[in-house]
């Protein structure tokens, strides 16, 4: 049992909020924070509230009851599904790759804020970005930059970009399946030692124009 997670949602008719986090730790307890700190950022999000205050009220929840000393890392956006801005902020997280209508992935180096559960009145910045029609957004945890070969080699994030430009003009589900192989035949037999997830959005427009 592992600690990553993603998820998206509704929060409203016009607005989708994503998440990607990786929980330190392992096992039943990494599992059992994962859930709880998915239910706080998706019940705070709820509540209207911008990312990096969704953050910062995920962030004083946990410290308030943290008795394992764990922490999250978390990416979380706001998809403007009309306009296609995009607000996030990120604590501790990796950073996104975005690709542009007529370019090609390139990672977002955003500013990191503390990791989740680190450290009580932690505060957040945030930002914005602009996705028009055909845009896409890939998150992602730890696992997949950070996968090892038998050589002790990172596959890192300069072959995941190199992945995710090979398939780029494909929809998402086939981008990920090319990340995901190209992962695996890197790796190939060394074993595994981080979880590895992925997410990948396309925006299509206003009504699916």
């Amino acid at each position: 049992m592992g600690g990553d997670f993603y998820d998206f949602f509704l929060i409203d008719s016009t607005h989708l909020g994503m998440v990607m986090a990786d929980v330190s730790g392992k096992g039943v307890p990494a599992a059992l924070f994962m859930m709880v700190s998915k239910i706080l950022v998706q019940n705070y999000a709820m509540m209207v509230k911008s990312p990096k205050e969704v953050l910062e009220a995920t962030n004083r929840q946990i410290c308030a009851n943290n008795r394992e000393d764990m922490f999250v890392t978390v990416w979380f956006g706001i998809l403007d599904l009309e306009s296609g801005k995009l607000t996030a902020s990120n604590a501790g997280h990796e950073y996104p790759v975005m690709k542009k209508p007529d370019g090609s992935f390139e990672m977002i180096k955003d500013k990191h804020g503390f990791v989740i559960g680190g450290m009580d009145g932690a505060r957040y910045s945030e930002y914005e970005l602009q996705m028009d029609p055909g845009a896409k957004l890939f998150l992602y945890t730890d696992g997949v930059a950070e996968a090892t070969n038998a050589s002790d080699e990172l596959f890192g994030t300069d072959r995941m970009v190199n992945a995710l430009r090979i398939a780029e003009n494909d929809p998402p589900r086939d981008i990920l399946g090319v990340v995901n192989a190209a992962v695996d035949d890197f790796v190939q037999k060394a074993p595994q030692f981080d979880d590895l997830t992925m997410m990948c959005v396309e925006f299509i427009g206003p009504q699916g124009e």
